[in-house]
This record gives structure tokens, sequence and C-alpha cells, in this order.
């Protein structure tokens, strides 16, 4: 294999140019070229199919920064149909003509499952990236407890739900440890709450604070290092009675209280709070209209105004209660070094996969106690379950202690081996020297990509 194609899929993590960097570096090693698609499977669709090569002469290009966030060669939410068969072939002529062998596609859940139909036509491997921690699996049979329901108002008449575990959960037992991008949003949002912790103290508040994690609660999970009070999941139904006497036994205590939660959690009947109003995005996933807000209005209707008006701390509950999201600044900017440092090693497996000959497979991080964190290879079926379908995956019961409203010991001993030592001295120092450069305040930004836009090549017609 001479030449293989790498493109990113899905919404932008922090590490993606580290996997790129990282599957370019391994791939100049080996003296393969390396071909840059862009905007993801977009690209794909286009006839002129706009490329770049990421190594000419097996040097990387000076544009492929693995410490600056999104990608160099964009990303879209496009994905192909695997019962378009014409189109299919229409895309595996184009990479012929471009003359590649291989293709490494670096995305999450929804990207893996695109994956599959063009895999039958050559071969095609996953390097994964998602700040919500949801490609992998709790332990390796867990695609086996997924059954058919049926529900005449899901799209085919039915939806899948899961049956009670039928294995012992373990951190050695999980699949994909971590996912490049998740170290860094964790990062950013347990600064956020450590941020608004102060505001709600000062002015005898309660913070709602919003991360994101639509079926996974390990974003949330990770933010208690901000040293929130109380940490809700999309994974754990809220008993809003307890969470309210909860809240109202710390503000007695300390005048404040900081509430995290996920964008997706549900409510006794399992419905999201945030999704009263519903919309999809271009994947066709819910958009939240906001958990946070929802939650703030029942907190607002249970607690009462008289409550605060006792205290002669607020005239309102609306006034004493407020929110905010984190947003998008989970998904941007620099990687931290955890994340670059294991989304470089991910990038270069998904290299050596392809070049042993491996198809439809997933590089992955693993860890255990021995050993610590490292790479390994894993073939992409075995995350499907009987119908063929992979699930994005939930946050294991276990690692949170629904009483408390916090991470669990397991919980505490799963995030340690990630966040211990996370952050390296150049970041920091990175910050020092960048963000207060006097240079800020009277140079434009420069783009990445009017850069990468004068070596874009297409295929000729």
């Amino acid at each position: 294999m001479k030449r293989i194609g790498i493109l990113t899929a899905g919404g932008d993590t922090p590490a993606l140019n580290a996997t790129i960097h990282g599957a370019v570096t391994r791939a100049n090693q080996l003296r393969v070229e390396i071909v840059g698609l862009i905007k993801g499977f977009n690209s794909l669709f286009n006839p002129r199919t706009p490329h770049v090569l990421l190594n000419p002469l097996y040097q990387e290009l000076p544009e492929l920064d693995p410490t600056k966030g999104g990608t160099l060669i964009g990303s879209s939410r496009d994905y192909v149909d695997p019962n378009d068969h014409e189109k299919l072939d229409q895309i595996a002529a184009r990479l012929k003509r471009l003359g590649i062998e291989g293709l490494i596609c670096i995305g999450g859940d929804g990207t893996l499952n695109g994956l599959q139909p063009l895999a039958d036509r050559l071969p095609t491997v996953l390097a994964p990236k998602t700040i919500d921690n949801d490609l992998g699996l709790n332990y390796a049979s867990e695609p086996d407890e997924y059954v058919r329901v049926n529900d005449p108002a899901a799209k085919g008449g039915f939806r899948y739900k899961r049956t009670e575990p039928r294995t012992v959960f373990g951190l050695e037992s999980i699949v994909n440890y971590a996912t490049p991008g998740y170290a860094t949003a964790v990062f950013v949002s347990a600064q956020g709450v450590e941020r608004i912790r102060t505001t709600a103290e000062s002015h005898r508040r309660i913070a709602i604070i919003e991360v994101m994690g639509r079926h996974s609660g390990y974003i949330a999970l990770g933010s208690t290092f901000g040293r929130p009070d109380i940490v809700l999941v999309p994974e754990q139904a809220l008993d809003l009675e307890r969470l309210v006497e909860r809240v109202k036994h710390i503000y007695d205590q300390q005048k404040n209280v900081v509430i995290v939660c996920g964008e997706g959690i549900v409510d006794e009947q399992g419905r999201e709070l945030g999704a009263e109003t519903k919309s999809t995005d271009p994947a066709g996933n819910v958009v939240l209209s906001g958990a946070s807000e929802a939650l703030r209005s029942k907190l607002v209707q249970m607690i009462g105004d008289r409550y605060f008006q006792l205290y002669r701390r607020s005239e309102s509950a609306r006034e004493a209660i407020f929110t905010r999201k984190v947003g998008h600044t989970q998904r941007g900017g620099r990687p931290i070094l955890f994340d670059r440092f294991y989304a470089a090693q991910l990038g270069a497996k998904a290299v050596e996969m392809l070049l042993e000959g491996r198809n439809n497979a997933v590089s992955i991080l693993q860890y255990n106690a021995t050993k610590g964190f490292h790479v390994e290879g894993y073939d992409a079926n075995r995350f499907r379950d009987r119908w063929g379908i992979i699930h994005a995956r939930s946050m294991h019961p276990a690692l949170y202690d629904a009483k408390l409203m916090r991470p669990s010991q397991m919980g505490i001993d799963y995030l340690l081996p990630i966040f211990t030592d996370a952050i390296g001295e150049d970041d920091m120092e990175h910050l020092r020297h960048t963000l207060f450069a006097a240079g800020n305040l009277t140079q434009p930004y420069h783009s990445i990509n009017t850069d990468v836009n004068k070596r874009i090549r297409y295929l000729e017609q």
C-alpha cells in the first residue's frame, strides 16, 4: 500500500489535528503517501473530490499543527447511504483515480456506522474521536444485550432497548477507555464550573451548568474536578423530590449551590428534559432545547419564591436560580497533553492497521493497571448488535452514585488515570505566551483554511 486517504467526520473535537499528525508521522516513517479529503464524506460525493497531499516528499505540511484544535482538512455531517450502491461505486471509483488504496476515517459511533459500506469496496479503518466519550463498550459482550421493541412512532416501527447486564463490570473490561477530545472537554467544563462558583457564592445563587453529552454522562462526571455540589447524568433518571431536598440542604449550609447537568438528562418517565421543543441537526440527531432551562423551571416551581424571601437573599426563585451552558467551547481550542499524545498514537495505529491488511477495524485506547494506557486494533463488527447497529456507549451505572448525585468510588477510579498529569507544562506556557500577546490587538486572525486552500487539488473531469 503506497497511498492512503484520511478524512474527519461529524462534529469537531480538540484533538483531530493531533490524530492526523500521528497518522502522517507514521506514514512518513513507512514511506506511504497520505491524502487528506476535504470536508469529510462531503468530498466523496463531489465528482471533483477536493483533496490535499499531507506529506509531499514524506514531509508533513507546516500547517499541520497537533496543538491546534479543529481539523485542517475540514469536516461535515454527511454520511454514506449503505443502500445507495450507485453512489458508493462512484465514490470507490474516485478514490481509485486518486490512487488511494486504503482509507482512515476519524470519527465517532455515527462515522463507524457509515464506514461499513466503504469497507466493502476498499480497506477502511477508524481512528476514534468524540468529546462525549461514547464510542466504545463497557465490556465486549455489551452489544448482545440489545433487543428490538415495537414502537409505531419510531423510524422503521421499532426502537432498540438495553436489557439487564449479563456480565460483571470492571474498569479493565472497558473497550476504548477514553476517546480523544474527552479530556479537553472536561478540562474546559471543570474550569467553567470553578468560575461560575464564585458568582454563585457572591450573590447567594443556585447555578445550573449544562455540559454536552446527549446520552452519555462522561463529561458531567469529569466536571466533578471543578467541585460542583451536584452532578446529574443522562443515564440516571431524575428524582426531583430528592434533588430539591439536596439543593435545600446545601443552600442552607453554604448559601449557594452549583449543579452540573448533562444536556440529555431525563425525568422519571425517561423523557429528555430539554427536548420539549424538538428539532434535528443535519445528522438527524435531536437538538435539545435546553436541559438546564427545563431543570431551572422545575426547581423554580418546586422551591418557590417564599423560600428565598425568608432568607432575604432574593425576591423570587427565578432571580435566585440561573443557568449557563459551557456549549461549543468544550469542542474547540488547544487540546491538552493527554488528548494530543493518545490521539497521535491512535492515528498512527490506524495507518499500521491498513498496512497490516486490516479492514473494518478501529484503533482503540486501552487501560489496565499493569500496562497503563496502550493502543490496540479492534474489529468494528464487535461493536455491532445482532442487527448490525453500533450504539453510542452509555456511562456504566457503577461509575455514578445516584444517592449522592456524584461519581461513585469506581467513577473516581475511572477518572484518575486519565486526568492525573493530563495537562502538560507546555499547555500553561502556551497560554502565558499567546493569549495576551501584543500582536493579538493589531493582527487579524489568520485562518488555517486560507493556507490549506492554496494546496487543495481536484480530480480532472
